[in-house]
C-alpha cells in the first residue's frame, strides 16, 4: 500500500494512493485509532476481489453483492494545501464514480471530509452516500439516543432500533439507556444495528482518546428503514458509519455527504470523554 501523510500541530492522518481509503488517524504522539486489516481475505466479485483494507471508505447504500463491494484501486490523489483530493475510476456495473476531499483545521485536531458520489451512468441509481470508519477493538462506542416528544402530546414513538439478521438482541456489549448507547467493541459473533440519529454525531473512546464524527440528520428517506447513523462489529474492528438520504441520481448528477472528525485526547475515564459531547 503507498501511504501518504497530512499533519497539523494536533493529528496526524494517512491515506492510500492506491485504494481510496483512510488509513490512519491519530491525535499527535499516539497510536492510529483506525483498524488494518490488510491481511483479511478479500471477497471476490465479478468486477474483481474486494479488499477491506481498514480505515475509514466511502459506500453507496443500500448494501448489496455485488454493488457495494466493487474493487476501488486505481484512484488519483490530488494535494491540496489543507488536505488531499480521492477519486476513484467510474465503477463498473454501477457507472458510480467516488471522490472524497480532506481538509485539515489549521487550530485543533479537526478533519472535515467531503463524500461525494458522482453518476458517470446513463440510467439513474437510486443510492444514498455512505461514510464508514473502521476502529480498532478495546474501546466504547458512544450512541446519543433520541430524547424528548415528537409531538405535542407524547403520543408518538420518538425512536426505532434496526438490528440486522444476526445480531443478538441480548448482546452483552451493547448497554442501552435514555440518553445514550454504549456499545463495548469486544471480539465477539457480529453485530450491527442501527437508528435515525437525530443529534447528528457517534463517537469512539479508546485508549483516553475520544473520537466524534459529526454529520447531517436531516428529515428523509434513508436506508435501512430509516437509519442515519449505524455501528458494526466483528472480532477484528468496529464500525462508525453515517448515512445521507435516498437520492435518485440523475446521469450527471452527484450528491454529496459531509462528515467533521474531531479528537480529544487525555480523557480517562468512559464518563469524562462523554461529559465533552
Amino acid at each position: 500500500m503507498n501511504k501518504q501523510v497530512l499533519k497539523n500541530n494536533f493529528l496526524q492522518l494517512e491515506y492510500l494512493t492506491d485504494a481510496l481509503r483512510i488509513v490512519g488517524l491519530s491525535p499527535s504522539g499516539k497510536p492510529n485509532l483506525l483498524a488494518d486489516v490488510s491481511d483479511m481475505s478479500p471477497i471476490p466479485t465479478p468486477y474483481g476481489d474486494f479488499h477491506f483494507l481498514g480505515g475509514h471508505r466511502l459506500w453507496h447504500a443500500p448494501e448489496s453483492m455485488p454493488r457495494s463491494y466493487i474493487p476501488d484501486g486505481e484512484i488519483s490523489a490530488t494535494g491540496l494545501p489543507d488536505g488531499a483530493i480521492l477519486e476513484s475510476k467510474t465503477e463498473p456495473g454501477t457507472g458510480i464514480r467516488k471522490r472524497i476531499e480532506i481538509r485539515l483545521a489549521a487550530d485543533r485536531p479537526s478533519v472535515t471530509l467531503q463524500h461525494t458520489l458522482i453518476n458517470d451512468g446513463l440510467w439513474s441509481v437510486d443510492l444514498a452516500p455512505w461514510a464508514i470508519t473502521q476502529f480498532r477493538m478495546g474501546g466504547t462506542v458512544i450512541l446519543p439516543m433520541p430524547v424528548g416528544n415528537v409531538d405535542a402530546a407524547g403520543l408518538l414513538p420518538n425512536r426505532q432500533i434496526s438490528l440486522w439478521a444476526y445480531s443478538k438482541i441480548n448482546d452483552p456489549r451493547l448497554k442501552l439507556g435514555d440518553d445514550f448507547a454504549f456499545f463495548e467493541a469486544k471480539s465477539l459473533p457480529p453485530f450491527k444495528m442501527g437508528y435515525f440519529n437525530p443529534q447528528g454525531w457517534l463517537a469512539y473512546w479508546v485508549d483516553g482518546i475520544l473520537f466524534r464524527k459529526t454529520f447531517g440528520a436531516a428529515l428523509g428517506a434513508y436506508p435501512d428503514t430509516g437509519c442515519n447513523a449505524e455501528i458494526y462489529c466483528n472480532e477484528r474492528f468496529v464500525e462508525l458509519e453515517s448515512l445521507a438520504p435516498l437520492v435518485k441520481l440523475a446521469p450527471g448528477e452527484s450528491t454529496s455527504h459531509a462528515e467533521t472528525w474531531d479528537l480529544f485526547p487525555n480523557l480517562d475515564s468512559l464518563p469524562e470523554a462523554a461529559r465533552r459531547l
